[in-house]
């Protein structure tokens, strides 16, 4: 397998989509944004217009707020740099879809070994905070840190970013 998979963890506004963004542009190769946000209301409207307007023309954006392992599949050997964020609104998603979140999980795992090509992947990293009062709230903490926890066991490479600041783990 040739290329580089890089994971980048940190909290909300940590910075990590900008270093990540920063990271994809550096390597030289044509720049794929994979988009798994949804705009369900005006605000998130706003946050992904502000992240589109941080992108230039270099950039194709595909959105896949359910299909990421797909995407991700299509994209191996394409030589082009990869760029996922993130992977928490991905698992939100199908939290809320009711969707087989270990199946799905397991089917991004399995497309990140097997990636051809430089793929970063960005996350939050949900495991700082106190313990969530609802079921719904412990189970996506729950679920984050379990995938989080995989993608890192097979990324060459995680960074923790926070307060702008990238704090190589791996």
């Amino acid at each position: 397998m040739t290329g580089h998979r890089l994971f980048v963890l940190g909290g909300a506004r940590s910075g990590k989509s900008r270093y990540a963004q920063q990271r994809a542009e550096a390597t030289g190769h044509p720049p794929v944004f994979v988009a798994t946000a949804e705009a369900f209301d005006a605000e998130m409207r706003d946050r992904i217009a502000r992240h589109r307007a941080d992108r230039d023309a270099r950039w194709t954006c595909i959105e896949a707020p359910r299909t990421l392992p797909e995407t991700v599949a299509s994209l191996s050997g394409q030589h082009h740099v990869v760029l996922v964020d993130c992977l928490t609104l991905w698992l939100s998603n199908l939290l809320l879809a009711e969707a087989d979140l270990d199946a799905a999980a397991a089917r991004l795992v399995q497309g990140v070994e097997r990636f051809d090509g430089h793929l970063i992947l960005v996350a939050n990293e949900v495991g700082f905070g106190i313990v969530p009062d609802n079921h719904l709230a412990r189970r996506f903490r729950d679920e984050a840190g379990r995938l989080n926890q995989a993608i890192a066991a097979i990324a060459d490479e995680v960074m923790l970013v926070a307060a702008g600041l990238p704090l190589r783990l791996k």
